[in-house]
């Protein structure tokens, strides 16, 4: 039986479009608020990463970092983001969910718990940031026997030889990290130049699905739709901000800004 995460890309795939990857902080800018805005963005967006919060980031750059600050300094805890989690999937229980974050969470949860409270509020896949091939390799395992997909990073730096490895172990998905730096950056490299690195890597195995991340917005986001999916994080984390410092309403702004980037890629 195929994955939630497959199906919305064979979904996407039929009409003839990218999926719409988006991505929020568990617990920005409230716990409630959180939850709302999954499930208004749910309406527009194929896939929903959820970060949980965390203080010593690696890849986030500053939206992220500032979406992490406000979450934690609310007390949210990694029990809340699985809360967010099932109550999110009680009213869209199709629409596939990952949660992405950092080892560390994880290793003092106990692998076993945490895969449990994700099989239990229903995560469909997990983008551990600083769990790298081959390392990742037993918990991934782990993650298959729960049939929750765990998600491979590749880069422009990764060799051949090593993404050859990384694509015959990855699951459902694959997230190609379009340049080198942190989340939110300027597209440093053109369009022309991230398709190149990414059909190579999807020509080492056409069946799987891959998908870009970083310096996707509003602006670039139409440039690179021949992708099987596009991630979207930095700009909707910018969004909430910007809304809580004009005192307007996070949910119905990450909406819009949801649903003008779902039309530039149909």
């Amino acid at each position: 039986m195929n994955s939630k995460i497959t199906l919305a890309f064979e979904k996407c795939k039929k009409e003839k479009r990218p999926a719409l990857i988006t991505y929020t902080v568990a617990g920005d800018n409230t716990k409630k608020n959180s939850l709302k805005i999954l499930n208004k963005i749910s309406q527009h967006a194929d896939i929903l990463e959820l970060g949980f919060p965390h203080n010593t980031p690696i890849a986030d750059g500053g939206q992220i970092q500032g979406s992490s600050h406000r979450a934690l300094s609310k007390g949210i805890k990694l029990k809340d983001v699985f809360q967010i989690v099932k109550h999110f999937k009680k009213k869209n229980l199709n629409k596939p969910l990952i949660l992405m974050g950092y080892y560390n969470l994880i290793y003092q949860n106990g692998e076993n718990t945490f895969l449990k409270n994700c099989k239990n509020s229903g995560v469909d896949g997990l983008i551990i940031v600083d769990l790298p091939y081959p390392e990742n390799k037993d918990f991934a395992n782990k993650c298959k026997k729960k049939s929750i997909n765990f998600i491979q990073l590749v880069a422009p730096t990764t060799t051949k030889k090593r993404i050859k490895k990384i694509i015959r172990d990855s699951h459902d998905m694959v997230y190609y990290i379009s340049m080198l730096s942190t989340t939110g950056g300027k597209l440093k490299v053109t369009s022309k130049k991230i398709l190149e690195n990414y059909n190579k890597i999807k020509n080492i195995n056409p069946r799987k699905n891959y998908v870009i991340g970083f310096g996707i917005t509003d602006k670039t986001i139409k440039s690179l739709k021949s992708a099987d999916g596009l991630v979207v994080g930095s700009l909707l984390c910018k969004t909430i901000t910007n809304s809580l410092k004009m005192r307007q309403n996070p949910v119905t702004k990450i909406s819009k800004v949801v649903y003008n980037l779902k039309k530039q890629i149909i």
